[in-house]
């Protein structure tokens, strides 16, 4: 038997319609998204010392950071070791669960469909990103995968916190890159 949308939110032990009950509610405290900002930042220079895309994430639930991650793509050989993905499944790991509920990703730049799919799949509550990316963003630039009407859960975005020092990131990391090949 299948139960229509409603029916199946009612029947669903702790399911409020919008959030899981003891979920924190969406912060818009400017401050702390570029306190996290600056620490998703610091990943990102990581993955530049090693000449990885400097892209970083963090994953902060409860004012704490539990999962960090920058790419490590060209590094390991590795098409799914975004930074994204590699703070969600330490944060994952640290819950002892693959539900990131009231969780925050922080990310330099907008998540592309690979990382999207990953934060719906993950219930992850918010996401805050640095600088828009026109050739793969799936936050809103190309298309908005976390707040597609067809999936069980949509996920809220705030986009250019510290996007200047985001940006700078990645166009001294080309800059460089092409100045190497060139």
């Amino acid at each position: 038997m299948f139960l229509r949308e409603q029916e199946w939110k009612e029947s669903t032990s702790g399911y409020n319609g919008h959030r899981w009950k003891g979920e924190q509610s969406v912060s818009t405290d400017v401050q702390k998204h570029e306190r996290f900002m600056q620490e998703a930042i610091e990943e990102a220079k990581k993955a530049a010392l090693i000449g990885e895309v400097p892209i970083g994430a963090v994953i902060v639930r409860n004012d704490e950071i539990i999962g960090r991650g920058y790419n490590l793509r060209e590094t390991k050989k590795d098409p799914t070791l975004h930074a994204e993905m590699i703070a969600i499944r330490e944060a994952s790991e640290r819950l002892g669960g693959w539900r990131l509920l009231g969780c925050t990703l922080y990310v330099t730049l907008e998540p592309c469909p690979m990382c999207a799919g990953a934060i719906v799949q993950s219930r992850i509550e918010q996401v805050v990103f640095g600088a828009p990316d026109p050739k793969a963003g799936c936050t809103g630039t190309l298309m908005n995968l976390l707040d597609e009407p067809r999936f069980n859960h949509q996920v809220p975005v705030i986009s250019g916190i510290l996007q200047d020092e985001c940006a700078v990131l990645l166009k001294d990391f080309f800059r460089a890159l092409r100045a190497r090949r060139g």
